[in-house]
């Protein structure tokens, strides 16, 4: 499995707090077959981005894992002015593995009316964003159609693995499975945290999507979508749009 969205590198955000606890995060994530890692700090207004400063710290983190996982470098970046701005004029020090996809995340606070056109902006620079944990956003959970509309404008909508088993809360959940039958939902990750609460951990969400939706869903949701997200390539299990919008119209 590819876990394309981990806060996993200490002392860059609100995740790992330190060396120990990091390597504590990829223990838990080889044991549970997770292969490859993106690690994603935030750029926000709480926590500034320095890719250069993540390159230095994935170098320290293979030196001291081997060959037991493979890294690459990401961003959960905050939907601000500044920041889309910055990302359109270096997609690259933002976009995972430096290559087309992007991970966005959205204010529990406000979502603005012209947010359509801040993702036309950055596909207009050859960026697809990814819609992060749209389950758990509490004004998007009163109006989930919304998320449906952007996946038909081209996003992409990762969701929260632990969302799919209920560690979110009822509402999150049903969230989670409303965009997977609308056909919606494109990625699980883990929006890994630490090693106790927000744990590196896919497995229990790829087995209860499996059970419902099926294994060849799921493996799409856990494996071959990510992978072709770290390598830029299209997503060889993209939601089909013509059939999205037949659902709702």
């Amino acid at each position: 499995m590819i876990d394309i969205h981990s806060h996993i590198l200490p002392g860059l955000d609100d995740g790992s707090k330190s060396w120990e606890m990091t390597l504590q995060m990829c223990r838990q994530a080889i044991e549970d077959g997770i292969t490859h890692i993106v690690a994603t700090p935030h750029a926000s207004e709480s926590y500034s981005y320095d890719r250069d400063r993540v390159r230095e710290a994935i170098v320290e983190l293979d030196r001291l894992i081997g060959d037991q996982i493979a890294f690459s470098i990401g961003c959960d970046l905050h939907l601000s002015y500044d920041n889309i701005e910055d990302a359109i004029a270096h997609p690259q020090r933002y976009t995972i593995a430096a290559k087309g996809y992007l991970l966005v995340e959205l204010s529990d606070y406000g979502i603005p009316p012209h947010i359509g056109d801040c993702f036309f902006r950055l596909q207009s620079v050859g960026i697809t964003p990814i819609i992060t944990h749209p389950e758990r956003n509490t004004i998007l959970q009163r109006r989930p159609e919304q998320i449906l509309e952007w996946v038909t404008a081209a996003c992409l909508v990762q969701v929260t693995a632990s969302a799919v088993t209920g560690f979110w809360g009822d509402i999150a959940q049903e969230i989670a499975m409303w965009l997977l039958e609308r056909n919606a939902l494109h990625v699980l990750a883990t929006d890994a945290h630490d090693h106790k609460h927000r744990k590196p951990i896919l497995s229990e969400a790829r087995s209860a999507v499996s059970r419902r939706f099926g294994a060849d869903v799921a493996r799409a949701l856990v494996l071959d979508n990510p992978a072709a997200i770290v390598s830029g390539r299209p997503l060889p299990s993209a939601a089909n749009r013509d059939d999205l919008r037949r659902r709702t119209s």
